[in-house]
């Protein structure tokens, strides 16, 4: 079974890039045409590129590493949060901090913080040991860290890759991966610099369903390395093995489920990206 469909692409909206005015000549290569001033990303480029992303997302993570989601951008911030969660990755959606991967030991510093924080009860003024206006401000301080810091609290290490959508946005998690020497796997609009990426995925990244879908995508490859990494581990010594979180129980088991369930009828041949250049007119 494919890890997308063309039909899925096309239906997400993937194909459809920027303005013709606004784009990265180095984006040329991965255009297919031009319709009504937008471009049309080739989308049978997209399928191939999505696949060696999944590979290799699938392979860090089978091998103990770990993938940070990254996308703040108002389109990114719901799908980010949940696919990350869904397989128990840290993400950033609401605000790159400067130095989060540089500086990390300084940031793992105010995730410490916000632990503690996290442990008074703001309700219990006179246990507390606080003054109203002491907890007030402390209370704002928490708020503030776990918008920001909330979706790295377990990342006790900078990650083995990240996932970014929109890397024109995210150019300051891009510059300092690319210091740190980690791989990024992000989505390749027609504006974009593909020199930047090093797992590219020639796609939109301003429609949410697009967002949605790459990113479920690419938590799918975490989740089939984390069962790959779990089988390995058990098939090693089963009995010297660690308990499994309730998250990644409920993802085996719902994996498992998948293979008992007979796979659905093929999807008939899916239309060629010519026909969905037609569609242009709906773009954004």
């Amino acid at each position: 079974m494919p890890v997308v469909t063309m039909r899925e692409l096309l239906d997400s909206g993937v194909h459809f890039g920027h303005q013709t005015r606004r784009w990265n000549p180095k984006m040329k290569r991965f255009i297919f045409t031009e319709r009504n001033g937008i471009y049309i990303i080739d989308l049978q480029q997209s399928l191939s590129f999505i696949d060696r992303a999944y590979e290799f997302v699938k392979q860090t993570v089978a091998h103990g590493g770990s993938v940070l989601f990254v996308g703040t951008k108002k389109q990114a911030q719901e799908s980010i949060a949940e696919q990350a969660n869904r397989v128990g990755q840290p993400y950033v959606n609401q605000r790159w901090l400067g130095g989060m991967l540089t500086n990390f030991q300084t940031v793992s510093k105010r995730v410490q913080r916000m632990k503690e924080l996290e442990e008074i009860n703001f309700e219990d003024v006179a246990g507390s040991g606080h003054t109203k206006k002491e907890l007030l401000l402390l209370k704002r301080e928490l708020t503030k860290l776990q918008n920001n810091l909330g979706g790295i609290r377990n990342l006790t290490r900078t990650p083995s890759a990240i996932w970014i959508v929109d890397t024109k946005k995210e150019h300051l998690a891009i510059d300092e991966a690319q210091k740190l020497g980690i791989p990024v796997v992000a989505i390749l609009d027609t504006n974009c610099d593909p020199d930047e990426v090093t797992y590219p995925i020639p796609g939109n990244d301003d429609a949410i369903r697009s967002v949605n879908l790459l990113t479920r995508v690419v938590a799918d490859a975490v989740a089939e390395g984390l069962i790959a990494k779990n089988n390995k581990a058990a098939g090693k010594s089963e009995g010297a093995a660690e308990p499994l979180a309730e998250w990644e129980r409920e993802l085996l088991e719902g994996e498992k489920a998948k293979e008992e369930t007979p796979a659905a009828e093929a999807p008939a041949e899916e239309a060629p990206v010519a026909e969905a250049a037609t569609e242009a007119d709906e773009a954004k």
